[in-house]
């Protein structure tokens, strides 16, 4: 079965059942040509015209739009705009009230049961805000087309008026479909369309749990309930209780509620860069669940115990450098350094896991089934490490820390042996190095996303748990094989604030202010891990069906009189590593600066001479005009043809660009819109530079410094990913590194 928030388990079942009567002979086929449409009515006066939504309409007449608004919300379903609505009815709002009497909410199953005006005014809000998409800004209007073709657990992109995103559910015994686990759409009363949005008719309240991580796993342990028990005692033990009950920055949201903070001007090339309304934080926890441990211990997972664990651990010797007391708050701990390798902070919805955007033979817009494999680097909680999240069109699921082989052109694949060069899997793995848990690691560790009976997928207000096949360790072979690979990370990963607040939006535009720009203020340290110096203007672009020359298509792009630090993803081992940059240098108004590097945030000394991000391999872009490059190319075309060379001449090429500090674009994402536009190594706008060459320590923090050196404040610092390389990657006698 699938995963239903637990408080609505019983009216689910109930339902379910009288569901299953009425249509246990019906198959659901959902007839996009022929929507009901009412071309005089708007979603308000539609609803106005069926009995069914009496209950519904009072509510909507006394909730207003926002805390900022004193319109309400049926004033604005009569106005023009674009809003899905999902409708209860008068029965499916009389259920909710009596669930919450059953939990001793109210003292009866009516509206005259609050003995609370705060309660009565938060159940309305919810049951209101929380069935309304108000698509107007972005174009989004959610017909049962989009919504059936979602997976299950995939989120509808924009937010609905409670700020909470809603996803599909599927129940398969009767073909049925259901918003957040919880609402039935009706089969009949659906798709209605309006002068001004959609109106499906659902058979229960949507209220999305406001439970925390916290919450759950401290219910667990009061009720003995399995499934992630042994995870609750993990996390209770080394002290993260406190950690995953945080929601939000109230700081922030005092700020933002007094008009402290202000948007950024309109950036010179684009949008004014609306501030974040809120600084959310999220988590997500990747648990072996209980019937993996009692496998692995041969007990009851009631009966197991952290000790358990924690010699578990020990006699399958990982973490060796850990200590192995019972100080399990420390970082030090065994068992505080298994646990933190399962949590990113982070809240990451199943279809966010990895974004699939541009990747060579894959077009966000048209394309039908995934291509060439799709990869994200995160760093972990606790003692920071990376952990890698990879999905293909070569295998089904999702997978943690898999190493496979790639058609890459290179070693077994290179022009003297199999002479294949399309990036697919091989079906073969990276050779195990090392300690590992599994003699098969690198084939990965697959998320249980679409397993059958255990709960495996939980929507928290600021979490999302998944369940993993088996155990999860940062051993020696992983950390090995991360180092034997580029590690690639788009910018907007890098930063969690970006993901648990909705910014990080290349495939969709956002629902107020600025539908395509985020700015972030230098007087508050809203990204956490980026401190900025007054005069910066720091904004963020989608990209959103742009067709830019992007990686993901998102891009930070930073003006003014410009100086800001980073702090940097761990590498995962010891070693000599290239830092490369993502530039697109296809404007004349990008920027130069000088880079600084190093573990010492208060001492940064500076990296090389400073960085023209103008410089392109056929063209230099400079406001007064293009002016030839000093490469050597004499057209876009003969740099093109570079690309019909072999690999040995390549190689060479290759060779006399790094000498420069200097590499072509990856061929691994498109540049511009559909399957078809040039690949990055194509376009002789599209550089990567080599900023760092250094020793590295996995046990150390880096920063980076990036500071404006022209005279020219509308300058554009462009930001689009970074590479971590090992010089067991890009200079390998046996293997080179790729042009991906």
């Amino acid at each position: 079965m699938k995963y239903i928030n637990k408080i609505h388990q019983l009216s689910l079942a109930m339902a379910l059942a009288v569901m299953g009567a009425l249509v246990s002979a019906c198959t659901e086929e959902i007839d996009t040509s022929a929507r009901f449409t009412l071309d005089e009515y708007t979603v308000l006066t539609y609803l106005q015209s069926d009995s069914d939504y009496t209950e519904y309409l009072q509510l909507l007449n006394q909730v207003p739009v926002s805390d900022f608004s004193e319109s309400t919300v049926a004033q604005l379903l009569s106005a023009r705009g674009k809003f899905t609505c999902f409708a209860p009815t008068n029965k499916a709002i009389y259920d909710y009230l009596d669930s919450l009497y059953q939990k001793g909410i109210i003292v009866q199953p009516a509206w005259s049961g609050f003995t609370s005006e705060a309660t009565l005014d938060s159940v309305r809000k919810v049951i209101v805000l929380n069935s309304i998409i108000d698509g107007s800004n972005s174009g989004d209007i959610y017909d049962m087309g989009t919504i059936s073709s979602l997976n299950d657990f995939d989120e509808i992109n924009t937010s609905n008026l409670f700020d909470r995103k809603l996803y599909k559910t599927s129940i398969t015994q009767t073909d049925s479909i259901w918003m957040n686990g919880m609402a039935f759409i009706d089969f009949k009363n659906r798709d209605i369309e309006t002068i001004n949005g959609r109106v499906h008719q659902v058979h229960g309240v949507i209220a999305p749990s406001n439970d925390t991580m916290a919450d759950i796993f401290r219910a667990m342990i009061a009720e003995g309930q399995k499934g992630y028990l042994v995870m609750a005692k993990l996390i209770l033990a080394c002290g993260l209780e406190d950690t995953l009950s945080r929601t939000r920055d109230d700081v922030w949201e005092n700020l933002y509620l007094n008009q402290q903070v202000q948007d950024l001007k309109q950036h010179p090339t684009e949008q004014v860069g609306s501030i974040p309304r809120h600084r959310k934080y999220g988590f997500t926890i990747f648990a072996e669940p209980d019937a993996l441990w009692e496998q692995e211990l041969g007990k009851d997972a009631t009966e197991i115990t952290v000790d358990d664990v924690r010699n578990y651990l020990v006699a399958k010797g990982a973490y060796p450098d850990a200590t192995d007391d019972a100080n399990y708050r420390s970082t030090d701990n065994i068992l505080n350094q298994f646990l933190t390798y399962h949590i990113l902070p982070e809240k990451l919805s199943r279809d966010r896991l990895v974004i699939h955007y541009n990747e060579l033979g894959y077009y966000w817009k048209t394309s039908t089934q995934y291509s060439i494999p799709v990869y994200e680097y995160f760093t972990t909680m606790g003692k920071r490490r990376l952990l890698k999240i990879f999905e293909s069109g070569d295998r089904e699921g999702i997978y943690l820390n898999c190493f496979p082989i790639l058609r890459n052109g290179r070693g077994k694949y290179g022009p003297e042996e199999l002479d294949i060069n399309d990036y697919h899997e091989s079906g073969e793995y990276r050779e195990v190095s090392g300690f590992a848990m599994y003699a098969d690691e690198n084939t990965g560790n697959r998320i249980n996303i679409d397993a059958e009976g255990d709960a495996k997928h939980q929507s928290l207000i600021n979490g999302t748990i998944y369940p993993i096949e088996r155990m999860l360790i940062y051993t020696e072979n992983v950390q090995r094989r991360l180092a034997g690979e580029r590690i690639r990370i788009d910018m907007a990963a890098m930063f969690p604030e970006m993901i648990n607040n909705d910014i990080r939006r290349p495939l969709g535009y956002y629902t107020e202010g600025s539908n395509q720009t985020r700015g972030f203020p230098y007087e508050y340290k809203y990204l956490a891990d980026v401190s900025m110096q007054q005069g910066t203007l720091f904004y963020y672009f989608t990209g959103h069906d742009r067709g830019w020359s992007n990686y993901q298509m998102d891009e930070f792009n930073i003006i003014g009189k410009y100086e800001f630090t980073m702090k940097l993803p761990p590498v995962p081992a010891k070693g000599h590593y290239e830092v490369r940059f993502g530039v697109s240098s296809g404007s004349s108004y990008r920027s130069m600066c000088q880079v600084y590097f190093g573990d010492n945030i208060n001492y940064l000394p500076a990296a090389g001479i400073p960085m023209d991000l103008r410089i392109g391999f056929f063209r230099h872009r400079f406001r007064t005009g293009n002016q030839t490059s000093n490469f050597g190319y004499t057209s876009d075309t003969d740099y093109e043809n570079e690309a019909k060379l072999t690999l040995d001449e390549q190689d060479e090429i290759t060779k006399n660009l790094r000498a420069r500090g200097f590499m072509k674009g990856p061929k691994y994402f498109h540049i511009g819109n559909g399957t078809s536009a040039l690949n990055g190594q194509q376009g002789e706008w599209v550089t990567r530079r080599i900023m760092v060459s250094a020793d590295l320590d996995p046990d150390k923090t880096y920063y980076i410094r990036f500071k404006n050196v022209l005279n020219d404040e509308q300058s554009q610092f462009f930001m689009d990913y970074f590479e971590f390389v090992s010089k067991d990657v890009y200079d390998n006698p046996e293997e080179p590194e790729d042009i991906w």
